[in-house]
């Protein structure tokens, strides 16, 4: 009858979701367009170069393809072509940008905002309507204006003008409004950019160059016959006459007159400031920097701004420019005084510079002029060498995917620093001021093709003697030495095996004494509604699925809680907190009974009006204290409730209220959910928490040690590791006789924001002089990853995605590789790269060590939908196995028998040995703590001991560990490795019950199995 009832449950569930899913297909319907409007296609877009640029609005709440038409089609927006993107995003153009080009329909499927039942483009891509006109004229490059000639194209950034004078037009930007006001403010060179942008200029800065005129592809704001530039691209104009005498604005005149010209101030300057010298400026580019424009500049409100900003020289240009620093660059060399012969904008006696020359002045009766940058190819740090300049990839692509900006500090020792440390063999620097940094292999993958060095040709803006690439090209180097990271690519990789079907998707998975495993799932708030919220599953009947299920039930909501397994004699399984109201006070406790085969009777008992935590917790950590407590830590009040930055213990001591608040966890919520809980060799507690760690002291909870923050992201140090932003957390193994250092090992996690998944592990030993993060980069990077200890002592890392958080529809790309780290190989040479799966593993998946030496692979429940409501990512039932490359070999695993399962601290205990492949001489024995996952937080630290042990013949004698601190009260699965291969596991208690817990909670309705 229950094996009828199983499956009765399993098929409604099915039936169920596939009949009644609130994300079933969307119907879209396409309404009669306006007049002789027809559908284009689907055609790709670049923010950086627009396919249809000529005028644009958003709306996100009531975007429609016709409201689009209308606006582009009425009154002076009379254009032929209309583009929806994104779900509400409006793009008019009476021509195609080059480069768009058509795709396929079903790629553009976002829902319009204002009509769900049209599709409004996609990310990049655009719905266009055509209106049946024919297009216009295409535009032109104006030729000439005047004595104005077209010079071309010309690459600009903003970060380093082409030209340094932005002009105002008078009305909207075209090439006769943006031509005429450069001559009427004295220069000779103009040029638009970005369809609405003028700059004026005497000289080209920055090495600006002729790129080719298709670059320039911009119409002109207030003219779309003529192009405009384009993204960091000029239409440059030359003025071939002499420009004519032009006022400065303060009477003074330039270029004739027969007055008493302007002279420097020598005399009433403020503090020690006084004149050095006329310069010449952008003969190499600019001498110096931080430009502030006044057209009321006089020499003292000049240096007042410079000296306000802790500057020693200033300096002042063109009448109204305001240049500060602390030394001049580029080659700067002194110029004949009569050059320096503008007046000031706001003084018509002082001399402010001249076209391309500066009047300095100096607060400290010196200036220093540093020479024109190079390259730096020499006195490099490590083994990096330098490889020239390489352009960009171009269409808005990057040659290396990781940037860091450094406006005021960028140097090429720096850079190559950073991208060592992060283990990225290939750094690039651009603009002065931009680090990236990648491998060397995407230089072939981008086609990267080097130019002449002259080209990078922008100084570092830490470093002024030396250059930092140039507009969309690197300086580029590789190190060239003993690898930064080995990733080992054995021949044995394992593999995954499908296990059985699922009736649910858990959150919580335990192996429990029985040898069977408890899953716990969202109860009252789950997708399945006939859903109990607790399944056991017996491993032995895998086979059979209508007899391998065992329905359990749990009262209130689970979801977001956290277990361990009790040291009491049971090895009753305790889950805390849950989703909200009753839930998030749940105490809820499970005797496993039963064997391999034989169903058991017990289920999960809770009773809200006896037994609960102090506070409400959503998302918190539990973990079993030496002493026998249970320490419950973090969370928040409830669903996306406010944050309970606290801890409690259980059972709750005597004296009322004994929650202990911890301010570190309120300054970062909500970043810091599922902290991280692993007790130390030294009884003390390490949490990890966000991205920052300290050791408590186990009875106040005094902070001891604030360790230092965990690195992040090669560009991000604000990257994290707990829950949002999931990595996951095990303790490193412990060896008798238990004197070394212990280390902590945390793979993963992601950084605010874009959600960029992390590529790397770091370890620490915590309780050593002057702990520090040692970083390790992984093969691929990984948010939400489950970590598994085996019993050889490494770590199977798998499940999870390579973009985005943890939570309902947050990220995307999943992890399907499964990675090896041996702890035992150096450092960067630690990851093997295993075997790949078919099935997404993201949010709320997890992996579990069996007593066979299996990991359990099991969930996700992304809940992440298409705008039709199909499924990006499906709920996940399907249960896999991975089969570990130790269980790949062929080998009989090796056997043990024992006596005694119920261990003392020190005490010494017999097991009988069959061995297939070695001896005891070669044999290893292992215990791994009984654990509970969910969230990739393993809720023992994954603890794995190898303790002593010495045989005669085939009789082993194994020492228990020491002490609670080195072992911690518990279960352990006790393994025997015959050379790599392991038995089956025995379940052996260490340490007892020391809190009597066998005796808790004493209430009628509670099953206890004493002490």
């Amino acid at each position: 009858m229950a094996s009828f009832w199983l499956l009765t449950l399993f098929s409604a569930l099915i039936l169920r979701t596939c009949a009644f899913s609130p994300h079933a297909r969307r119907h879209i319907h396409r309404r009669a367009l306006p007049g002789s409007w027809t559908a284009y296609g689907c055609w790709t877009d670049n923010v950086g170069s627009r396919t249809l640029s000529a005028a644009s609005y958003v709306n996100s709440t009531g975007m429609t393809v016709e409201s689009c038409i209308s606006f582009c089609s009425t009154g002076t927006n009379a254009y032929i072509y209309a583009g929806v993107e994104y779900a509400d995003e409006c793009y008019c153009g009476n021509s195609f940008t080059a480069g768009a080009t058509n795709v396929s329909s079903s790629n553009c499927n976002m829902a319009c905002s204002g009509n769900s039942a049209e599709y409004c483009g996609a990310g990049d891509l655009l719905n266009v309507y055509w209106s049946g006109a024919q297009p216009p004229p295409a535009p032109v490059t104006v030729q000439s204006v005047g004595n104005w000639i077209s010079l071309g194209c010309y690459n600009d950034s903003t970060a380093n003008r082409a030209l340094s004078y932005g002009a105002t037009v008078t009305g909207s930007v075209t090439v006769e409004s943006c031509t005429t006001a450069c001559y009427n403010a004295g220069y000779s060179l103009a040029g638009m950019e970005y369809a609405d942008e003028c700059y004026c200029g005497s000289t080209l800065n920055y090495g600006s160059a002729s790129t080719p005129l298709t670059d320039c592809d911009m119409t002109c704001a207030g003219n779309s016959s003529e192009y405009c530039g384009g993204p960091d691209r000029l239409n440059l104009y030359n003025y071939t006459e002499p420009l004519g005498t032009t006022s400065t604005g303060g009477g003074g005149t330039t270029g004739g007159g027969g007055t008493t010209g302007p002279s420097p101030v020598t005399t009433g300057l403020p503090g020690t400031w006084t004149y050095a010298a006329c310069y010449v400026d952008s003969a190499n580019g600019r001498v110096l920097g931080n430009e502030y424009d006044n057209s009321s500049t006089t020499v003292q409100s000049c240096i007042a701004y410079c000296s306000s900003s802790n500057f020693t020289l200033a300096a002042i240009e063109y009448s109204t420019q305001c240049f500060c620093g602390n030394y001049l660059v580029n080659g700067a060399t002194v110029a004949p005084e009569s050059d320096c012969n503008m007046a000031c904008g706001g003084s018509a006696t002082e001399a402010c510079g001249g076209p391309n020359r500066l009047s300095v002045y100096t607060s400290t009766a010196n200036v220093t002029a540093l020479p024109v940058p190079t390259i730096q190819n020499t006195s490099l740090p490590g083994s990096w060498q330098y490889q020239g300049c390489l352009p960009e990839p171009g269409n808005g692509l990057r040659m290396f995917p990781y940037e860091l900006d450094w406006t005021t500090n960028n140097t090429v020792d720096a850079c190559l620093n950073q991208c060592a440390a992060y283990g990225y063999p290939a750094a690039g620097l651009e603009y002065g001021e931009q680090c990236f940094c990648g491998d060397i292999s995407d230089v072939t993958a981008n086609g990267g093709t080097y130019v002449a060095d002259s080209h990078c040709n922008i100084a570092c803006s830490g470093d002024p003697i030396h250059l930092c690439g140039g507009g969309n090209l690197l300086t580029t180097y590789y190190w060239t030495g003993t690898p930064l990271y080995v990733w080992n690519t054995p021949g044995n990789i394992g593999y995954y095996e499908f296990l059985i079907g699922g009736l649910v998707v858990p959150l919580i998975a335990t192996v429990g004494i029985n040898n069977k495993v408890t899953f716990l799932e969202k109860y009252g708030t789950s997708e399945y509604p006939n859903s109990t919220g607790a399944y056991e599953l017996d491993l032995s009947l895998t086979d059979n699925y209508l007899l391998a299920w065992r329905e359990m039930h749990v009262q209130t909501d689970v979801f977001c809680s956290g277990s361990i397994i009790l040291p009491d004699k049971g090895g009753r399984q305790i889950n805390v907190g849950g989703w909200s109201l009753d839930s998030t006070f749940g105490v809820r406790l499970y005797y496993p009974d039963g064997s391999p085969g034989v169903n058991g009777t017990h289920d999960w008992q809770e009773n809200v009006t006896e037994l609960t935590l102090q506070r409400g917790r959503w998302y918190p950590t539990a973990m079993m204290m030496p002493n026998g407590s249970i320490l419950v830590v973090g969370g928040e009040s409830g669903s996306n409730g406010p944050p309970q930055p606290s801890l409690e213990i259980l059972p709750a001591p005597p004296g009322g209220d004994t929650v202990v608040t911890l301010d570190y966890l309120q300054r970062t919520d909500p970043n810091n959910l599922y902290p991280f809980l692993l007790v130390l060799p030294s009884g003390r507690i390490f949490i990890g928490y966000y991205n920052e760690a300290r050791v408590l002291d186990p009875v106040t909870f005094d902070t001891v040690t604030v360790l230092p923050n965990m690195p992040g992201a090669v560009n991000n140090f604000l990257g994290g590791r707990s829950y949002p932003m999931e990595g996951s957390a095990m303790l490193l193994p412990q060896h008798a006789p238990y004197t070394d250092p212990i280390e902590v090992l945390i793979c993963g996690g992601s950084t605010p924001g874009a959600g960029i998944a992390l590529d790397n592990c770091i370890s620490i030993a915590p309780e050593v002089a002057n702990p520090t993060w040692t970083l390790e980069r992984m093969p691929s990077q990984r948010v939400m990853p489950c970590m598994v200890t085996l019993p050889d002592g490494t770590y199977m890392i798998l499940n999870g995605a390579q973009q985005g958080f943890a939570g309902f529809g947050l990220a995307n790309n999943p992890n399907l590789n499964a990675l090896l780290y041996d702890p035992t190989q150096p450092i960067g040479q630690r990851f093997s790269v295993l075997n790949n799966t078919i099935v997404a593993r993201l949010y709320h998946s997890e992996a579990t060590l069996l007593p066979d030496g299996r990991v359990l692979v099991s969930g996700s429940d992304p809940q992440t939908y298409y705008p039709n409501g199909s499924y990006v990512y499906p709920e996940e039932f399907r249960i896999e196995v991975y089969i570990p490359p130790y269980l790949n070999q062929g080998f009989q695993q090796p056997t043990f028998t024992i006596a005694e399962t119920d261990w003392e601290l020190g005490g010494q205990y017999t097991i009988d040995v069959t061995l297939f492949q070695g001896s005891t001489s070669t044999m290893r024995v292992s215990l791994v703590a009984a654990s509970s996952s969910t969230h990739g937080n393993v809720m023992s630290g994954g603890r794995i001991l190898f303790p002593a042990f010495s045989c005669s013949g085939t009789t082993c004698t194994i020492t228990a560990p020491p002490n609670a601190y080195v072992c911690p009260p518990g279960w352990h699965q006790l393994f025997v490795l015959d050379g790599p291969t392991p038995s089956h596991s025995a379940w052996v208690r260490i340490g007892g019950d020391p809190a009597e817990l066998g005796n808790w909670p004493d209430y009628p309705d509670f099953t206890l199995p004493g002490v």
